[in-house]
């Protein structure tokens, strides 16, 4: 984190509007000029229970959450739970105020809403104000949105005396609001707006060394998150097909997906498990549809058995994972990796799919059509496995981004002509010919003349007829699993790798991490080279089939390798090893598994305190030895 940006943390209630104002807010400061990242913190509540939204704006590319934050706007819960003596969740009302202030920097601002909050229910809150010059401003929100209307507007005052501190424009926010709300409430919210605007400004020092700061955008932008990057992804690969059962935090996708697909003459369908939703959308594509489903944790654990019967029939189709903190329900609304080997292994028998790990919300996108074309393309599951951080957060993206042609393409199907001319078998299609290109044998249709084939469960021969035939099983296994070497060929061949390697390819250490964990990685790339370091990394994307022959390259020459990751048990790490056959003894783990993303001081910490012990590790992160050591 710098002196020129703006980390701003709003902090209430689940309920109380916290994440419809931040976004809001955020696409305020996109509009302005700055760059935007944004964090979500909630609880496993439908309503009550702390949560807040923290936004990083700065006028350079910000990757990450910053290192704590200078501005909190805390609003109070105003659904929690009654207080009771000794109760096991203490005063949840003031828990947006009191949880809020470890992370607040020296210096900081504080607006919180007086009608609600009360200080003195925080033990030493003066002096901590005192001791780290925190600027306080005690503002009766409530009250003031009471008078104009409904107590939710509270959010509205807030954001307007934000405004005033930081020198923001304010018609900014009035044209965002009045392309947001209905007529019916944009009034009273503009009038708020403005009362608390100007109250601060005639009647406060707002001269506190937190603005907000000048910047303007080369190209145009657009505020998304890593779930509207697979879902825009999606669509424009042509999936007008999606089926699931919600759970957070897949359900973004789902969301997002349903709101579009029925303007595109698309079909979204909520079924009754997850076992359905991948099985229905198996058969959309079985019938010609580019199709999808998806969840997260146990509901993904629930598509096993139809994820091996889309291996095995050689189904395309595109799933998505959304981890969460697990084992079984563990937290649903936090962040962790610990799905990496589920996803890679789960089914039964040997595992034929392609899996990507997208870094940030542009990587969804792309590796999310990508995806589709390898799905379709080679008749094989692909899955984008993605987190709860990535999932939720928003950060601007160029527009241009998305300046790609759309591609309904499902991949090579026969014609009845071919159908008429080739081969058959007892009478039926021959649907998985040995002799197949790179694997992939020839594709019928439902509803083909001659097409007919058996789509079985069970090992099959050519025309689909179950067969336990030694040699054919191998043949029919060696075909299916050719598909993936093909693959790699291909991802080796583009123009621009799914692997990001950033820094100095000839340094001395190197940190390799996967998934949402790459931002906060650069930035503490930066962060370690600044301080006199030789320090590279990678962000791998590309799960299966691995890239053996970049990551071997990547590390040959560094000493050691620091391997970063949301777990407990250091699964990329061990991924890295099963795939390439060496450099066990130089990788080491970084872990952390605590319900929150890694910060980039976080990296820094872990790598100075395993380099040369000249810092401790962070607060909940784990240093794990290399294998061997």
């Amino acid at each position: 984190m710098t002196d020129d940006e703006l980390i701003w943390r709003i902090a209430g209630g689940s309920g109380d509007g916290i994440d419809s104002t931040s976004q809001n807010f955020a696409k305020a400061l996109m509009r302005a000029g700055l760059h935007v990242f944004t964090h979500r913190h909630y609880p496993s509540r439908i309503r009550g229970g702390h949560t807040y939204v923290e936004i990083r704006a700065a006028d350079h590319e910000v990757k990450s959450r910053g290192d704590n934050y200078n501005f909190l706007l805390a609003l109070g819960d105003s659904f929690a739970r009654n207080p009771q003596e000794e109760a096991y969740y203490g005063n949840e009302e003031i828990k947006p105020l009191s949880e809020n202030l470890d992370e607040l920097r020296e210096g900081g601002v504080i607006i919180y809403d007086s009608g609600l909050l009360d200080t003195d229910d925080i033990p030493d809150f003066e002096e901590r104000v005192e001791e780290n010059n925190w600027h306080v401003f005690d503002l009766d929100l409530r009250g003031l949105a009471k008078e104009h209307g409904r107590e939710v507007m509270r959010n509205t005052a807030g954001v307007g005396a934000t405004c005033a501190i930081i020198d923001l424009d304010l018609e900014i926010v009035e044209e965002l609001m009045s392309e947001a709300m209905p007529e019916k409430i944009l009034e009273p919210n503009l009038e708020i707006l403005r009362e608390s605007y100007e109250d601060l400004k005639e009647n406060y020092d707002t001269d506190v060394g937190v603005t907000v700061p000048e910047s303007e955008h080369d190209e145009e932008q657009i505020l998304i998150s890593g779930s509207h990057g697979i879902a825009y992804g999606a669509i424009d690969e042509g999936c007008r097909f999606i089926s699931g059962y919600p759970m957070t935090p897949w359900t973004d996708v789902f969301t997002i997906m349903t709101q579009h697909l029925p303007d595109l003459g698309g079909i979204s369908e909520q079924v009754e498990d997850e076992i359905a939703a991948a099985s229905l959308a198996i058969g959309a594509s079985h019938a010609g549809a580019k199709a999808m489903s998806g969840s997260s944790g146990g509901g993904f654990a629930l598509m096993s058995e139809p994820l091996g019967l889309a291996e095995i029939t050689e189904t395309p189709i595109v799933l998505v994972e959304s981890m969460r903190a697990g084992p079984s329900t563990g937290m649903p609304t936090k962040p962790e990796q610990g799905d990496l080997e589920h996803v890679l292994y789960t089914s039964q028998g040997d595992s034929n799919r392609v899996v990507f790990a997208p870094g940030d919300a542009r990587e969804s996108y792309n590796q999310t059509r990508k995806a589709f074309e390898l799905a379709y393309n080679y008749q094989i599951p692909s899955i984008i496995l993605y987190d709860q951080k990535l999932s939720g957060g928003h950060e601007t993206v160029t527009e241009s981004t998305f300046d790609r042609e759309p591609n309904p393409d499902i991949g090579e199907v026969v014609t009845e002509e071919d159908i008429e001319q080739g081969e058959r078998l007892a009478g039926r299609f021959k649907r998985y010919r040995y002799d197949g290109e790179d694997g992939v044998s020839p594709r019928s249709l439902p509803g083909q003349k001659g097409g007919n084939f058996l789509a079985s469960g069970n090992e099959h021969n050519e025309a689909g007829h179950i067969s336990e035939d030694p040699d054919n099983r191998v043949t029919q296994m060696d075909r299916r699993m050719e598909k993936l070497d093909a693959i790699r060929d291909e991802l080796d061949a583009m123009d621009e790798s799914h692997q990001t390697a950033y820094g100095d390819e000839d340094a001395d250490y190197a940190i390799l991490n996967f998934g949402s964990t790459k931002g906060a990685v650069e930035e503490a790339v930066d962060m370690l080279n600044e301080d006199g370091h030789s320090v590279k990394a990678m962000n791998v994307s590309d799960m299966v089939p691995f890239p053996k022959n970049e990551v071997n390259s990547f590390l040959e020459g560094v000493d050691e390798a620091l391997v970063v990751e949301m777990n407990a048990t250091a699964q990329f790490r061990r991924h890295i090893q099963a795939a390439t056959g060496k450099h066990g003894d130089k990788l080491f783990s970084l872990l952390k598994y605590d319900g929150n993303p890694f910060e980039p001081t976080d990296v820094v910490d872990g790598f100075e305190a395993r380099l040369d012990g000249s810092a401790e590790p962070a607060h909940n992160t784990r240093i794990e030895s290399a294998t061997g050591d």
